[in-house]
């Protein structure tokens, strides 16, 4: 539909080829309601500054405590809460879960 519109519109002078493409399985995670949609799956978190002496974590996300997002690190007994705003970046880890449930169309 979007190939259509852009062939009579003619935004583009020059030839181009129109790629369409999802963020994939292992997405990045931006905003807050992504880190709640993938509840109970393992994400990659770094941080724009250290908290408890670690800028970089790997860890269950439990989704969110207001603006903070809560995951479990290592096994850790007590969650972590981190601000929405401290998170550099994070991505979901490619797991076996992950690919079942992306499977299912969930």
């Amino acid at each position: 539909m979007i190939s259509a519109l852009l062939d009579v519109e003619d935004p583009v002078q020059s030839a181009y080829v129109l790629e369409v493409s999802s963020p994939g399985i292992d997405r990045p995670l931006v905003r807050l309601a992504d880190f709640e949609r993938f509840a109970g799956h393992l994400a990659k978190v770094e941080l724009v500054a250290p908290i408890e002496g670690r800028r970089r974590f790997v860890g269950r996300l439990l989704g969110l405590t207001g603006e903070q997002v809560r995951f479990v690190v290592d096994g850790a007994a007590a969650p972590l809460d981190v601000p929405h705003d401290a998170i550099q970046s994070a991505k979901l880890v490619l797991t076996d879960e992950l690919i079942a449930v992306s499977q299912a169309g969930g």
